[in-house]
């Protein structure tokens, strides 16, 4: 009978013997199951055998270890694809040209309808899929070619690491374990000791690859981590008999490898020609990608068969190439000659091409942004072919990378939008700036165009933004509001709105017949007519300016139209565009009038378009705008007078306004008789119902809808360097404290109002004369570097974004 326990449970002591009795049977198994696993190799299968039904068609497997893009890098880790189902793994960007390795299992989409599904010939690639051959972990698995270039390339450290976690002794990895001190306090470098963060346990690099029988201790088998004796235990190893003849024997083969005089040689000859060939194919191919994605090019036509009629732009190049350059010219033989069926020119290769260059990119985009730390949004809606609502979403900020500081507007991608209203733009905006990374709280500012859902102020996006940070100040598109100044314009009085649809209709009557357009271009050989558009910000000037600068071409071209055209209503209004229109001098006044106008507002609305342009700039040009009306309030009527008088001589008409009956209003009974009507003159009448009319309500126009440029001038004007030298130390330091207002929010601010005041008057003594705009003053100071405060000022106020004309481009592009 057996002993009757003591105590109903073990004890701890009990328990941690029991524990390691386990953990020693679960090495000793894994150290036999390692041995067994050598004497056995997995053979691939044939294109014959049976294919699992979940494979797909083509199944390419491709590890690039290590590639260089040249423009541009793109990494890739493991990727599937829908019919082609290649997976490409590409680990490290910008090392040698060397360091690729391709595996090819079985096939992809036939470019040709004559390959066959065979094996890939041994000659076509030699590495397993997804292995790090620097991650001691595979160390035991490699095969001979991956062993050489695990020889040839040597460990790799991750220099970032100095120190493991703590253990439960209190003890960990400690960087200083790569140096060996000698005994006169000489360092050496342990180049043999590799630390895996993985495992958190060291590898002797020369003894775990070339270990023979029985493994001697941690290092060369499952990890040292023993860290209260590391130091004892590393000084050991490295003086063991084993250590020492595994140095030698990996400096020995590295010899060899270097003179190609290893046994394998031929073999790895071989493997490393076959190599380079798929990274110099595969280098050819993302070139090519590259050039049409640049290009706004289609890839794909009818078909993806090569030399076949309408097989696409793609496949279009690859045979222009084929041509010229040996390597396609190899590939595309191996095509043809059915030796191959990996080939990596399939429709879903282009996409997954396409993806992966698209997320390097705008990676690098994000990266710039979060070191410039504040950004500006700036965002536009507009449906597509398909009715489905569209949202550009690009972001502004300065860029702090090259030597000189840009501005830039980065173009992040389109965003479907179903619900329009202001929450639903605001939360598709904000998932989209959460899944990037970026942080709400260090936008900066808010550019839109003019539409209630998105500069509301109650319910808007700018509103909703500004709700969660009220430091990011909203700036309506100063493009559009010029748009809809000049639509307040034209729509203040009845004569202007008949003008423009005038205008309209000589467009028209030309544009609706091949044959009337044919008239118009043998009568006008310089500026073609343009339709009028509402959206367009140039569309009024560019319809006006051909016939302004043409009108006797365009009355001759309107002369014959009407002679020659059998339609009656087509006659008829020939005939009254010729005569009583462009031949009548109130319309040749009002031309002139609109051209001067709407030739100085695209003038500024142009300035205005640039992506680096900046608040100053915004404020000045719209000041100086605003000027010239009231300037041409005073003198421009009398100099369009003129004008109009000129034109009218050289077309033939009389140059006087028509005379029309005077209607007189019928006086009431209380009022006085003696007091006369005031009765103006023709011209007096046109200047004052007409003239002044346009005039007054574009000043105003300005006024109103630009006026939230003179609360960001009452902000940010100190910071403009011409202003900034005039300002006394009190007016200074006010403006300080009234920016780091603007800029604080829940006890956080992003400059110090007393260290920017006294950074701005060092800055204000050295600061040349010849820089005027902020942007310069930011270069100048950014090269001195000493000055936290006013750079973050600068930066903030370049980053407001002034027009939203990027996005506008976005859909064009």
């Amino acid at each position: 009978m057996p002993p009757v326990p003591k105590y109903k449970y073990l004890s701890g002591s009990q328990k941690r013997k029991k524990k390691k009795l386990e953990e020693d049977k679960r090495k000793a198994d894994e150290v036999k199951q390692n041995r067994i696993n050598k004497f056995f190799t997995k053979q691939p299968q044939s294109s014959s055998s049976s294919v699992d039904a979940n494979a797909g068609e083509d199944d390419v497997n491709v590890n690039r270890d290590e590639v260089n893009m040249s423009e541009d890098d793109v990494n890739v880790d493991e990727a599937n694809v829908g019919e082609d189902d290649v997976n490409v793994n590409v680990d490290e960007a910008n090392v040698s040209d060397d360091d690729v390795n391709v595996d090819v299992d079985t096939d992809e989409d036939d470019v040709n309808a004559n390959v066959d599904e065979t094996n890939v010939s041994k000659d076509d690639a030699n590495v397993n899929p997804s292995i790090d051959i620097f991650d001691p972990r595979t160390w035991d698995g490699l095969n001979p070619n991956l062993k050489n270039e695990l020889v040839m390339k040597g460990p790799k450290r991750d220099l970032t690491i100095d120190k493991g976690p703590v253990d439960k002794l209190g003890r960990r990895f400690s960087r200083v374990m790569y140096t060996r001190i000698l005994s006169n306090r000489e360092k050496l470098d342990r180049e043999w000791l590799v630390y895996s963060k993985e495992l958190d346990k060291l590898f002797c690099f020369c003894c775990k690859l070339f270990r023979q029988g029985h493994p001697k201790g941690g290092l060369d088998n499952e990890g040292y981590a023993d860290w209260k004796h590391a130091s004892q235990g590393l000084k050991e190893h490295e003086v063991s008999f084993e250590h020492l003849k595994n140095m030698n024997q990996l400096f020995e083969m590295r010899q060899r490898l270097e003179c190609n005089k290893t046994i394998d040689k031929v073999s790895y000859e071989q493997f490393k020609k076959e190599r380079d060939y798929w990274k110099e194919v595969i280098f050819r191919i993302i070139a090519l990608v590259k050039f049409l994605a640049k290009h706004g090019l289609a890839f794909r036509g009818s078909n993806e068969k090569l030399y076949q009629h309408g097989n696409g732009n793609f496949l279009g190049l690859i045979e222009m190439l084929e041509e010229f350059d040996p390597i396609m010219k190899e590939h595309v033989r191996r095509i043809m000659s059915d030796e191959l069926h990996v080939h990596y020119l399939g429709h879903n290769i282009q996409n997954e091409l396409i993806q992966l260059l698209a997320h390097q990119v705008k990676t690098e985009i994000i990266m710039k942004i979060k070191q410039a730390k504040y950004y500006s949004i700036i965002l536009d809606c507009t449906p597509d072919v398909s009715h489905q609502e569209q949202m550009s979403i690009i972001v502004r900020y300065v860029n702090f990378s090259s030597n000189s500081v840009t501005v830039e507007e980065s173009f992040l991608g389109f965003l479907v939008v179903d619900d329009t209203t202001g929450k639903g733009l605001f939360e598709v905006t904000s998932k989209e700036l959460e899944s990037l990374g970026l942080d709400i709280n260090d936008m900066r500012g808010q550019g839109y165009d003019n539409g209630a859902n998105m500069k509301g102020k109650h319910s808007g996006v700018q509103r909703r933004f500004l709700e969660k940070n009220p430091r990011a100040l909203y700036s309506a598109c100063g493009c559009h509001s010029l748009n809809l100044v000049l639509c307040d314009m034209a729509n203040t009085i009845t004569k202007s709105r008949e003008f423009f649809g005038t205008i309209q209709r000589i467009y028209t009557i030309f544009a609706n017949s091949i044959n009337r357009w044919q008239i118009l271009k043998d009568n006008v050989k310089g500026l073609t007519l343009k339709s009028l558009s509402t959206t367009r910000w140039e569309s009024r000037v560019d319809s006006i300016k051909p016939i302004r600068t043409q009108l006797v071409d365009v009355r001759k071209a309107l002369k014959e139209v009407r002679a020659s055209d059998k339609d009656a209503k087509i006659q008829s209004e020939a005939k009254s565009l010729e005569k009583h229109e462009v031949g009548d001098y109130e319309f040749l006044v009002q031309i002139v009038i609109w051209y001067e106008i709407l030739s100085n507002v695209n003038v500024v609305s142009k300035k205005l378009q640039s992506k680096d342009v900046v608040l100053d700039v915004a404020i000045d040009e719209v000041d100086k705008l605003i000027k010239y009306f009231k300037k041409y309030r005073e003198e421009g009527f009398s100099k369009a007078i003129d004008e109009a008088v000129e034109i009218a001589n050289e077309l033939g008409i009389d140059a006087g306004f028509p005379q029309k009956r005077v209607i007189r209003r019928k006086k009431q009974f209380d009022e006085n008789s003696n007091v006369e009507e005031v009765i103006f003159s023709l011209d007096e009448d046109f200047k004052v119902n007409y003239f002044l009319c346009i005039v007054d309500q574009a000043i105003s126009s300005l006024e109103t809808r630009f006026d939230q440029y003179k609360k960001f001038e009452n902000l940010w004007g100190f910071l403009f360097p011409k202003k900034l030298k005039t300002l006394d130390e009190a007016t200074l330091k006010s403006c300080c404290y009234r920016l780091q207002d603007a800029l604080k929010y829940k006890e956080e601010s992003d400059i110090d109002a007393n260290e920017l005041y006294l950074e701005l008057k060092l800055i204000e003594t050295f600061l040349p004369s010849y820089i005027v705009s902020p942007f310069d003053a930011l270069n100048n100071i950014k090269r001195l570097g000493h000055f936290p405060n006013a750079i973050n000022a600068y930066k903030v106020l370049l980053t407001i974004p002034v027009t939203v004309a990027s996005a506008e481009r976005s859909f064009s592009n």
